[in-house]
Parts: C-alpha cells; sequence; structure tokens
C-alpha cells in the first residue's frame, strides 16, 4: 500500500469507530427508531438522486431493506441506546463469528479448527463483557447480538443480490427502509416531536456524522481500496475499529475502563482476528 492508501485505510476506520461516538450523542437526545430514519433519509437524499437499480433488482433490494435496514440497524440502535460506545464496538464484531455459522449452514462451507477456535473466543469474550455488565443492560446486549446475526443474513441476502453497485445497494436499502423506520417509530416510540426540538447541534451533528462521514465518505474511500488492493490487504484495518471507538468512548463520553471490559474487548477482537485473517490469507 502506498502512504495515501493506507491514510485512507485508517482513515475509514477511524470514521466507522467514531461512529458510535456520534451515535450516542444522537441517542442521547432521540429514541433510537427516529435516529435510524433520520440515517436513513439522509443517505437516501444523498445516494438516490445519482445511482439506479435494475428493475430486476428492486424485490432482492426490498428483502435487503427489510433485513438490514430494519432488522440489523433497527436492532443496533435500540440496542446502543443502552450500552456505552466502547461496549457496542466490540459487540459488532459478533458479525463476523455470525457470518461463519451462517455460511456453513446456507452454503456448507464448513469452518476449520482455527475458525472455530477464533468464533469460540469472540463468544467467549462477549459473555465475559455481558457478564460484566449491568444487569439493566443485558436487554441491550440481546438487542445488539440479533442485529449482528440481521447483518450476516444480510450478507447472504445480498449475496444472492449478485453483481451490485455499494451505492446502489446503500442509497436504495435507505429509501425503502426510511419509510417503514419511520412507521416503526410512531408505533413504538413516543415523545419524537419533542425530542427534535429539544435536541442539540450535538445530537444533529451526530446524525449528520453517520450519514455522511460514516455512510458516504468512508464507503466511498473503502470502495476505492478494495478496487486497488487484495481483500486480505484491506480487511485488518477494520480491527481497529473497536480500538478506536473503545478509546473514544472514554476520551469523549468519559466511560469507565473495566478489567472485563478490557479483557471482553481484548478476546472478541483477537477471535475477530483469527477468523478473518484465516478466511483471507488465500487472497493475499
Amino acid at each position: 500500500m502506498s502512504p495515501m492508501d493506507r491514510a485512507a485505510a485508517l482513515t475509514v476506520v477511524a470514521l466507522w469507530g467514531l461512529n458510535f461516538i456520534a451515535a450516542k450523542l444522537s441517542l442521547a437526545d432521540m429514541p433510537p427508531f427516529l435516529v435510524t430514519a433520520f440515517r436513513f433519509i439522509g443517505v437516501a437524499v444523498l445516494l438516490v438522486p445519482f445511482c439506479r437499480p435494475r428493475r430486476d433488482q428492486l424485490p432482492g433490494l426490498f428483502g435487503v431493506a427489510l433485513v438490514l435496514g430494519i432488522g440489523h440497524f433497527g436492532l443496533l440502535y435500540a440496542g446502543m441506546s443502552g450500552v456505552d460506545a466502547g461496549t457496542s464496538a466490540v459487540l459488532i464484531q459478533l458479525g463476523v463469528p455470525f457470518s461463519v455459522l451462517l455460511s456453513w449452514a446456507v452454503f456448507k462451507d464448513r469452518p476449520d479448527a482455527r475458525t472455530w477456535a477464533g468464533v469460540g473466543l469472540a463468544f467467549g469474550g462477549v459473555v465475559l463483557l455481558a457478564g460484566g455488565a449491568a444487569s439493566g443492560s443485558a436487554v441491550s446486549f440481546a438487542l445488539i447480538a440479533a442485529a449482528m446475526l440481521m447483518w450476516a443474513t444480510a450478507n447472504i441476502l445480498i449475496k444472492r443480490l449478485g453483481a451490485i453497485s455499494a451505492f446502489v445497494l446503500n442509497g436504495w436499502m435507505a429509501l425503502m427502509s426510511a419509510p417503514m423506520m419511520i412507521l416503526l417509530s410512531a408505533v413504538t416510540e413516543t415523545g419524537q416531536w419533542a425530542a427534535m426540538r429539544a435536541a442539540g447541534p450535538a445530537a444533529w451533528g451526530g446524525v449528520a456524522f453517520t450519514v455522511v462521514g460514516s455512510s458516504v465518505v468512508a464507503y466511498t474511500l473503502w470502495l476505492g481500496l478494495l478496487r486497488r488492493h487484495p481483500v486480505s490487504r484491506v480487511v485488518p484495518f477494520t480491527l481497529l475499529g473497536p480500538v478506536i471507538g473503545f478509546v473514544a468512548g472514554v476520551l469523549v463520553l468519559g466511560e469507565a475502563v473495566t478489567t472485563i471490559k478490557v479483557i471482553g474487548g481484548l478476546l472478541t477482537t483477537a477471535g475477530v482476528a483469527v477468523v478473518e485473517l484465516r478466511r483471507r490469507v488465500p487472497e493475499g
């Protein structure tokens, strides 16, 4: 990698890691489904006018909108409202072991012993984190875990879509998900108008960061890196995301550092590293 590409990769993981801070700032003032709806509206406004799917891709995109848009992002933001940013950054790593298990179940891609060890490490770290968390956050842990299972499921649906631009996927998934998320917020949440009026610059800035920084800028840089380099050279950078999210949570939001959080986070990240690096070696 050139120095510019390394800088681009680090920028991407920094944007994704800091997105946990942005989300927490938004969730401090507004309910989670409403925040998620604003994310989808912003992404759709920025991307949809510049990209169009084929007509035959629309049914598949609607399925992705249900599973990834509503199932993943909806559950993720609902869970993050009850878990600190650093822990959330670690918990989303569950998407990797869930993907391994679903790939085994659906595509008969049987994991080898080393991959199983990585999956076990990752889940062990999460169990340790959950055991050391306050009892009130148990539901939030479950919601984030369910969100990452939805993410892994969505990856299978996306694979079955065939070749599709990431911008078409993100933009049109957001367009289809936005009205469903608005309806879900209207049915299950209260006080939305009051929350929007009372939301401060930090909350709206968090939404803007998520839409522009995490969704548009980061993905643009990421796609460029994937076009220029093997996946095996690019993907390991993503392992820095939980570290950035954890450190930023401590420095920006004043979140506590505990021994269980550190050990659980290291175990989960190490497990994901074993799985990811094992899966990517042939492409190097």
